[in-house]
């Protein structure tokens, strides 16, 4: 049945029917509703062409003869439309719950609800998870395009080869600000493929432990590996001992190591022997007051010498003290990738250590690219004396000092290559000599002398290496 609530309007006066249940026996109770109007009613039922029951309540009004207007009409026309929407209304709730009855349907579609919406919860945390990890990438991969960008612009120092008449590689950059000086200076050395003998009997006697005194450098070794660089930081840098320590810290055993790949270069890394400098473990770590240029750095008697990032400057960094102790401007050195070895990597200024003290190899612009070699004071770094050489030095990729000889070494990437070239300080004179080194790792940026442990330590593409050196003494039999 159907609550209804039905206005009609009569004479003026408006009758409402509230709360009416529409039943065949309804009509009594209708006509007592309206019996104070005075009005005759009446209350019929039919059925409509579609089958369907219909009440009729007509009220006949004694004082009018006829209708004014469609007002009443339209009134009807609303509750009908009205009362068709309920309607639908009602048979879209009954066909909802089919599917259940009462409360199970409605537990079943909260069930539903529940179920869909745990797993779309699953699906937002697996996409927030998956959302991390792609950021975590993308900024693993920004700090790799960084470091290769950084990496790319140093490369853009290396030389292309170039081969010379007599058959070899020749390692040579491209001058910079004088294209044409190659050939308007023709007192230069070129090199040649000259091999000087030398007799057996000038080798150290096997079993001599003694590492003092000088000799010919006769041979070099295969390269040790002692560690690996893990980072595209330590593509090359410097790693050396102390041939001569000073202060109540450091032996001749401890092991010194900077990272050369960067803008700031600051960090000293100081491992307590070689052991533990193969596991990895740093004793301690020092930052320097001032940034360090390229792969020319050296420690000698308690102090790291280096060159300062962008300048000509030297500087002294007392390693007790933890102090600049000194500091120089190395008079018309180039720097900052005017003169460096072969490879680049603004290795224009070379601090070396020998036998004979404390060395280093530049070149200026009035040598127009010869190796300059000065002999500097430990305490102040001031020049003592200085040779100029007839090799340039953009065309070797790097060289040493041993027993007061400038070595020069033909290539940093070809596998065998050779110890090409040799300057004596004592005679003021240079030579080309043949001795076999090899470049194992294909990229060697630093190779430093330790007379105390008599041999070459070097930086090999990530690799931290040493090799043996023989030497030969003129004037003794064989042994």
């Amino acid at each position: 049945m159907l609550r209804v609530c039905l206005t009609v309007s009569v004479s003026g006066t408006l009758h409402k029917v509230m709360g009416t249940r529409l039943t065949p026996n309804s009509s009594p109770q209708i006509e007592a509703v309206f019996s104070h109007s005075q009005h005759q009613t009446s209350l019929s039922r039919s059925n409509d062409p579609t089958g369907r029951c219909v009440y009729t309540f007509e009220v006949i009004s004694p004082q009018e003869t006829s209708c004014t207007g469609n007002s009443t009409k339209s009134e009807m026309d609303e509750v009908l439309t009205r009362l068709t929407l309920l309607e639908a209304m009602v048979s879209q709730l009954i066909a909802g719950g089919g599917s259940g009855t009462g409360t199970g349907g409605l537990r079943y579609n909260d069930e539903y609800l529940q179920e869909a919406y745990a797993q779309v919860t699953r699906e937002r945390n697996q996409l927030q998870l998956e959302q991390e990890r792609l950021k975590t990438q993308v900024q693993k991969l920004q700090s790799t395009l960084a470091e290769l960008s950084l990496e790319a612009e140093r490369l853009r120092q290396r030389p292309c080869e170039q081969t010379n008449t007599s058959g070899g590689t020749l390692h040579e950059n491209r001058p910079l600000r004088d294209p044409g000086y190659h050939f308007k200076n023709t007192s230069y050395q070129e090199m040649k493929a000259e091999v000087k003998k030398l007799p057996a009997s000038h080798l150290i006697p096997e079993g001599n432990h003694s590492l003092t005194g000088c000799g010919e450098l006769l041979s070099v070794g295969d390269p040790v590996l002692h560690r690996k660089a893990d980072a595209i930081t330590g593509k090359y840098g410097v790693w050396l001992q102390d041939p001569d320590p000073r202060g109540p810290y450091y032996t001749e055993n401890t092991v010194w190591r900077i990272d050369a790949v960067g803008k700031e270069v600051r960090q000293l890394f100081i491992y307590e022997n070689i052991d533990q400098f193969s596991k990895g473990f740093p004793m301690k770590v020092l930052v320097l007051p001032e940034p360090m240029e390229s792969t020319g750095a050296t420690v000698y008697q308690g102090s790291l010498y280096y060159q300062r990032r962008r300048s000509r400057t030297l500087l002294r960094y007392n390693l007790t003290s933890e102090n600049l102790a000194s500091r120089l401007d190395l008079p018309h050195a180039g720097f900052h990738g005017q003169h460096p070895y072969s490879w680049g990597g603004y290795t224009d200024i070379d601090l070396a250590v020998d036998e004979q003290g404390l060395w280093a190899i530049y070149s200026t612009k009035k040598a127009k690219g010869a190796i300059i070699i000065s002999q500097l004071d430990p305490e102040s770094m001031k020049v003592r004396r200085s040779w100029e050489t007839k090799i340039r030095k953009n065309s070797v990729g790097n060289a040493f000092m041993m027993c007061g000889r400038l070595f020069t070494i033909a290539s940093y990437t070809t596998l065998n290559t050779t110890i090409n070239y040799m300057f004596d300080t004592a005679t003021n004179e240079g030579q080309s000599i043949a001795v076999p080194f090899m470049n194992k790792y294909h990229y060697n940026s630093m190779v430093d002398y330790n007379h105390a442990q008599r041999k070459l330590y070097a930086w090999d593409n990530f690799h931290m290496v040493t090799y043996d050196v023989r030497l030969g003494w003129a004037g003794q039999g064989s042994s």
